[in-house]
């Protein structure tokens, strides 16, 4: 019987995470965004409008650090915040113009960075991984 290698699965999805990471991190780098606020403005541009409490749930992390996400894109000019249409106490964070248009240049700088990562496999083999991950993932 062949010995129980979990663990090591273990091990290298970490070190592919970390990987990826890694790479993500490189890849965000012309815009000087962090991978956080990179994730954060694209829930903001598919919302096209979140409360802070919202897109911290989005990005699991507390509110305190959803507002200084929220800060950091709105420095950079890539969201703003506006009131609330069915709440005047609250804010909703919404993208600008530019903030689309770098959302859309980041999409594709990830989508070519992700096709080169995966282009060691095989179809056969990414097909096989992506259901996997999704088996684990759920």
């Amino acid at each position: 019987m062949a010995e129980d290698r979990t663990g090591e699965l273990g091990d290298l999805l970490m070190r592919v995470a970390r990987t990826q990471r890694r790479r993500w991190r490189e890849a965000l780098a012309p815009w000087d965004l962090s991978p956080h606020q990179a994730r954060a403005l694209r829930v903001v541009c598919e919302r096209e409008g979140v409360r802070l409490s919202d897109l911290a749930e989005a990005l699991h992390i507390a509110p305190r650090s959803a507002t200084e996400v929220a800060d950091g894109l709105q420095e950079r000019g890539l969201a703003e915040r506006t009131p609330d249409p069915a709440d005047r106490r609250a804010v909703l964070l919404r993208p600008t113009d530019e903030g689309r248009r770098v959302r859309g240049e980041i999409g594709r700088a990830r989508d070519a960075d992700s096709a080169e990562l995966f282009a060691r496999l095989g179809p056969e083999d990414r097909a096989a991984l992506a259901r996997i991950l999704r088996s684990l993932a759920d």
